[in-house]
C-alpha cells in the first residue's frame, strides 16, 4: 500500500496498479485500498475497471463520503443512472478532507445528473453548493442556466447577477445575463453588463462578440460592426465570426465592406459554394453584375443542387443580358423549387428579348395569374407587354 501510494503521489499509475491489485487480493474487504485501484484505474484511462474498484470500496464500507463520490461521478461520466444515487448518499456523509469543497462538489455532481429528469431538485443541489463555497460563481451560473430554461427569468436573473458580482471579469455569466436582457428586449441593460466586462478584460472575445449581437438587436448597426471588427482582430483565424461580420454588414447594407470579408473567407474555403453565393448577393446589390454572375456559377458548380443559387444565376444572368444562361438557370432552379411570380416573370422576360413571343406571352399570362397585385410594376410591364407581342384578334 505505502509503495502504491507513493506511485499514485509521483502519478505513476501503471507503477501502481500492480501493487493494488496484489493488495485487493490478499485482503478483499480492504476499502482503502480499491479505492487507490479505481483511482489509479481512472487515471490509466480504465473507466469499467474504475467504476468496478470503485464499487468494491463502497461495498467494503458504505459510509466513506470519498468512495461514493468518486464512484457516482464515474457513473455520471459514462451516463449510467445509478450516479444519482450514490451521488445523493455523498452528499449526506462527511468528507474526510476540505469538508466544504468535497460536500460543494458532490451538490454540483448531484445537480448536473440530475438537471433534466429532475430539474427543481437540482437547482436546490446548485443552491446547496453554493451555500457551502459563497465565493464561487459556478453553482449560481448553473443555477441561472436551469432558471432560464424552464422560464423562471426573474430567478434566473438573480443568479447571473450574483455570479457576476462574485466573479466581475467573468464573461460566462456577463454573457448569459445579456442573453436573458436580450429576451426580454432589455437591450440598455445587457449593453451594460456586457462592456463592463469588456472594460475589465478588453481581450475578451466572447463579450465583444455577444455585444455586437446585442447592438445588432437593438438597430445599431455601425456600432455592432465595430464591436464584430475589433474581436476579429483579437481572434483573426475565427471564420465563423468573419462570417457573422459579414452577414451583418449585409444587412446593414454596407455591401462593399461585405464583399471584402467573404473574399477572405474564401481565401480559406475557395470551394464553399454558399460563400461564393453569398458573395454573389453582395455583389448584386452593389450592380456589380458581371462579377456576380461569376460568384453564381461558381457556386451551381461546385454545389449542382443549389436550387436558391440558380435563381441568384437567372437573376444575374438577366441584368447581363445573357437572356439563354437565364432560361437554362431558371430550368434548373425547377427541378428542385417550384416556381414563383419572380421566376414566370424572368423566363417571360428572357423569351421576350429572345423575341420567342409565344413563350413569352405564355409565361406572362402564368406571372399574372399568380402575382395576385403584389408586384404591381411587373404586372403593368406584363400586361402592356402582352398587348405588343399577342396578336389582335
Amino acid at each position: 500500500m505505502a509503495r502504491a501510494e507513493e506511485f499514485i503521489q509521483k502519478q505513476d499509475f501503471s507503477g501502481a496498479e500492480p501493487l493494488l491489485q496484489q493488495v485487493v487480493a490478499a485482503d478483499p474487504g480492504n476499502y482503502v485500498a480499491w479505492f487507490d485501484l479505481g483511482f489509479t484505474e481512472n487515471g490509466l484511462g480504465k473507466t469499467d475497471e474504475s467504476i468496478a474498484a470503485y464499487r468494491k470500496s463502497v461495498a467494503a464500507k458504505p459510509d466513506v463520503f470519498e468512495s461514493n463520490l468518486n464512484l457516482g461521478i464515474q457513473l455520471a461520466r459514462t451516463g449510467q443512472p445509478e450516479a444519482e444515487r450514490f451521488l445523493r448518499l455523498a452528499t449526506a456523509l462527511t468528507p474526510t478532507a476540505s469538508a466544504a469543497d468535497g460536500k460543494a462538489r458532490a451538490w454540483l455532481s448531484l445537480a448536473h445528473v440530475i438537471e433534466t429528469s429532475k430539474p427543481d431538485e437540482a437547482i436546490l443541489a446548485y443552491q446547496h453548493a453554493a451555500a457551502l463555497q459563497p465565493t464561487d460563481a459556478e453553482p449560481h451560473l448553473n443555477a441561472g442556466v436551469l432558471l432560464e430554461k424552464y422560464g423562471k427569468f426573474a430567478e434566473a436573473e438573480n443568479e447571473y447577477k450574483q455570479a457576476a458580482m462574485l466573479d466581475p471579469a467573468s464573461s460566462d455569466a456577463a454573457v448569459a445575463l445579456a442573453n436573458l436582457y436580450m429576451r426580454g428586449h432589455r437591450y440598455p441593460e445587457a449593453e451594460q453588463s456586457l462592456r463592463k466586462v469588456i472594460k475589465a478584460r478588453p481581450e475578451e472575445v466572447a463579450a465583444r462578440v455577444q455585444l455586437a449581437r446585442v447592438l445588432l438587436a437593438d438597430d445599431k448597426k455601425d456600432d455592432a460592426i465595430a464591436e464584430f471588427q475589433d474581436a476579429i482582430k483579437l481572434a483573426p483565424t475565427d471564420a465563423g465570426l468573419q462570417q457573422e461580420l459579414a452577414d451583418l454588414c449585409v444587412k446593414a447594407g454596407k455591401y462593399d465592406q461585405a464583399e471584402g470579408v467573404y473574399r477572405k473567407l474564401l481565401e480559406r474555403s475557395p470551394n464553399d459554394a454558399a460563400l461564393h453565393n453569398a458573395l454573389g448577393q453582395s455583389l448584386l446589390r452593389q450592380k456589380k453584375f458581371p462579377d456576380a454572375e461569376r460568384e453564381f456559377l461558381a457556386a451551381v458548380k461546385l454545389k449542382p443542387d443549389f436550387a436558391e443559387g440558380y435563381g441568384d444565376l437567372a437573376f444575374a444572368a438577366s441584368q447581363n443580358n445573357e437572356y439563354g444562361l437565364t432560361l437554362k438557370a431558371l430550368e434548373m432552379r425547377a427541378k428542385f423549387l417550384p416556381e414563383n411570380p419572380p421566376t414566370l416573370f424572368m423566363r417571360a422576360s428572357a423569351y421576350d428579348h429572345l423575341k420567342d413571343f409565344k413563350r413569352a406571352a405564355e409565361n406572362y399570362r402564368l406571372f399574372l395569374s399568380t402575382a395576385n397585385g403584389k408586384y404591381p410594376d411587373q404586372e403593368w410591364q406584363a400586361k402592356h407587354r402582352l398587348v405588343a407581342i399577342e396578336p389582335k384578334k
